[in-house]
């Protein structure tokens, strides 16, 4: 069974995220490349499963009009 995945981790520069195991970044088991996979909040922001997870408000006017 997979651990749950942290959506607001304290300090997610010092796990690997790129498996189940969560490794600390200088002990990595799984051998998964030679650089830790960043948490999604690094790459994203703060409100990156919302990003992911394409909620946006659907009467908000659209940023960009092609007329």
């Amino acid at each position: 069974m997979a651990k749950k995945f942290p959506i607001h981790p304290a300090h997610p520069e010092r796990i690997c995220w790129g498996c189940d195991k969560y490794c600390p970044v200088h002990d990595m088991c799984c051998g998964n490349g030679s650089d830790r996979a960043q948490h999604p909040v690094e790459l994203f922001g703060d409100d990156w499963l919302e990003l992911l997870n394409g909620d946006e408000d659907p009467s908000a006017e659209p940023k960009d009009s092609a007329i």
